[in-house]
């Protein structure tokens, strides 16, 4: 059984005014805090349980309604989210250019088929395609400050489609088959038809790819006017026109370079261990190719965050990403185990500086361990898109304010927060027990009887009503 609350938690109550304008009365804006509590204490994160604990919440279906039906915008919660944290965080954040927004994707898994737009979506862990929705989202790192910035939702483009059913319904002798190479061949035999459908042009138009909601991302920080210098990301999200966007913004970026990548041979010049050019065959060679070529003691330590990586660094061209610099890094002098390639467009920065801003990436895992471990970004059941984005708006809201309480008071007297995430959850879970303590105090003051104090907190879990 789960303790009663009975008011908001501590670090809830202490920022929620600064969303009151964007609801239009009390009662959502007190839905609105009711949720915020619900996601940092409880360990079941459900609309029901929130409503059972939650002493003086409406039942489920009023919880239900105010993220399918209610009229508030995510999108304004989130802007005003970004400001608020912009500003109580200026002390802390280091320069713009020092700043970074981390791009990536994440799966939440489900085990129905009843909620809009989930489809079943590659899981690169584990070469699995469970039933998943995939959002994508960039999260903001400056200093010890980080805090997730925004969401898009990808959609597989034969679920946005309904490919299937249009293929049926046009050409309903032909198999559809589940290898992916057939499927491939198969679009490009019906696609052209199906494009002559209106109402399937209509949902081809909004198909986005990944690249493309990155880029949106982007654009979408600078409009919020989020003081960044650099973009990192990971090898799925390198492509040339990201590249352009970030060129066009005059954002520097890292990423991760797959191995498979081509390099110009006649970019760069390499020589073997005793000093003499190396030839290379044709114009261009793959980075996995190119690794094992590189002598050993052209290898140096560079040393980041007390750990040792052996690092050869080269400026090269690649084809779509004209002039950039690679990292080629081991973590064993003996260079044995898997390298991992960096790519930059700043060909003048060192290695150290480029993993040591590639390394600042790691906050995004924390973030998703954090979200969907004690926060329940992933643990939704609600099935319709406006809930569950509103859902997950409300979880960037409870880690964000989690947040400012991880951050140091005096930022010159620590360089790193002074908790986790899950340390502030415990501390408002303490935090609302005290509260509780008090409210059964000041009720027995008062002369209310145990038995009556005691079903009107725990009505709602014993399934009874206070008489």
């Amino acid at each position: 059984m789960e303790w009663p609350i009975v008011g908001p938690a501590p670090v809830v109550a202490e920022h929620a005014a600064v969303f009151r304008d964007l609801f239009d009365n009390h009662c959502q804006f007190r839905h609105f805090q009711h949720y915020l509590t619900g996601l940092i204490v409880l360990p079941n994160k459900s609309m029901a349980n929130i409503a059972r604990c939650i002493l003086d919440s409406p039942d489920k279906t009023n919880i239900s309604r105010f993220l399918a039906e209610a009229p508030w915008r995510e999108a304004a919660v989130n802007r005003r989210r970004i400001r608020y944290m912009l500003q109580e965080t200026t002390p802390h954040r280091h320069r713009r250019r020092e700043s970074l927004v981390v791009l990536d994707d994440t799966l939440c898994e489900h085990v129905g088929s009843l909620f809009d737009h989930v489809d079943r979506h590659y899981n690169h862990g584990d070469g699995t395609y469970p039933l998943a929705h995939n959002p994508v989202t960039s999260f903001y790192v400056s200093g010890p400050v980080r805090f997730r910035l925004g969401l898009r939702l990808y959609r597989r483009y034969e679920e946005l489609t309904q490919w299937e059913a249009a293929v049926v319904r046009h050409f309903p002798d032909l198999k559809i088959p589940t290898e992916k190479k057939a499927r491939n061949r198969l679009h490009k035999q019906v696609d052209p038809v199906l494009l002559q459908d209106p109402e399937f042009r209509a949902r081809h138009e909004q198909f986005r790819t990944k690249i493309a909601l990155a880029m949106e991302l982007v654009e979408e920080a600078i409009r919020h006017k989020v003081p960044l210098g650099v973009v990192v990301f990971d090898a799925w999200y390198l492509a040339e026109d990201l590249v352009q966007v970030l060129a066009r913004r005059r954002k520097d970026w890292i990423s991760l370079l797959k191995k498979n990548r081509l390099l110009e041979t006649a970019s760069f010049h390499l020589r073997d261990a005793n000093g003499w050019p190396l030839k290379l065959p044709g114009p261009h060679i793959a980075v996995d190719e190119l690794v094992p070529l590189i002598p050993a003691n052209a290898y140096r330590p560079v040393t980041v965050r007390e750990q040792t990586y052996w690092c050869f660094t080269l400026a090269v061209r690649i084809p779509g990403l004209d002039k950039v610099r690679i990292v080629v890094s081991f973590e064993h002098e003996s260079l044995t185990g898997r390298s991992v390639v960096l790519v930059t467009n700043r060909v003048d920065w060192s290695a150290a500086k480029i993993i040591s801003l590639y390394l600042q990436r790691w906050p995004t895992e924390t973030f998703y361990q954090d979200s969907k471990g004690r926060l329940g970004f992933n643990a939704y059941r609600m099935r319709s898109a406006e809930a569950i984005g509103k859902h997950w708006c409300l979880v960037f809201v409870a880690y964000s304010l989690l947040h400012l309480t991880c951050l140091p008071a005096v930022p010159e007297r620590t360089r790193g927060l002074i908790q986790t995430i899950g340390d502030a959850c415990r501390q408002q879970g303490r935090a609302l027990i005290q509260q509780l303590l008090v409210f059964v105090h000041d009720q027995l003051s008062h002369g209310v009887k145990v038995d009556r104090v005691f079903e009107r907190l725990f009505a709602r879990q014993r399934r009874i009503a206070p008489a």
